[in-house]
């Protein structure tokens, strides 16, 4: 029995994802990050010189100045984990990880929910808002920490990528909590 050229087989995925494609994902998840951030800030700016800069605060709570290079820096490392993610699934003929997907877009959902929550909130519903706030970042934490290990299984550098994410989630959840202890 001869076996088929290889011109005729076909591969369940191919191995090589064309760049414009590789692009488009990219600029995508990149949009997808940004509108996040944007939507983040529509609701921080005007409360961050509010009641955010008249509430007691704990005593490691950082400068002002650092949360919007800090977020950026994060969001830009979210898209590229996620890009990663997305290309090794394409490139080593890898089957889908439903799994993987819903975590990574969990996480992308709770993050969008957190800022608006916790800032836009105050003003409509009070200290309430504090606690909701952290039930959501507590969910954001948890989802984070099951996607690590998922994404590691494909891209040890897109886990790589998202620790920091998850440093800074636990680091912003003591903040939180500080908010809602000393006010």
């Amino acid at each position: 029995m001869s076996t088929p050229p290889p011109s005729t087989l076909r591969e369940p995925h191919s191995s090589r994802v064309p760049a414009s494609r590789q692009a488009f994902v990219a600029v995508g998840l990149l949009v997808v990050v940004t509108a996040i951030a944007v939507l983040g800030s529509l609701a921080t700016v005007p409360n961050v010189r509010g009641w955010y800069a008249e509430a007691e605060k704990v005593a490691w709570n950082p400068p002002g100045w650092v949360f919007g290079p800090a977020w950026s820096l994060l969001y830009l490392m979210i898209a590229l984990a996620g890009f990663l993610l997305w290309r090794a699934g394409r490139t080593r003929a890898l089957p889908p990880d439903h799994g993987l997907r819903t975590a990574y877009v969990a996480q992308l959902a709770l993050n969008v929910l957190w800022t608006p929550v916790f800032f836009a909130g105050y003003p409509l519903i009070g200290a309430t808002a504090w606690w909701i706030a952290m039930g959501v970042l507590l969910a954001l934490i948890i989802s984070v920490a099951v996607l690590i290990p998922l994404a590691a299984r494909r891209s040890r550098t897109s886990a790589a990528l998202l620790a920091p994410y998850l440093l800074w989630l636990l680091f912003a959840a003591t903040l939180n909590a500080g908010i809602i202890a000393l006010n």
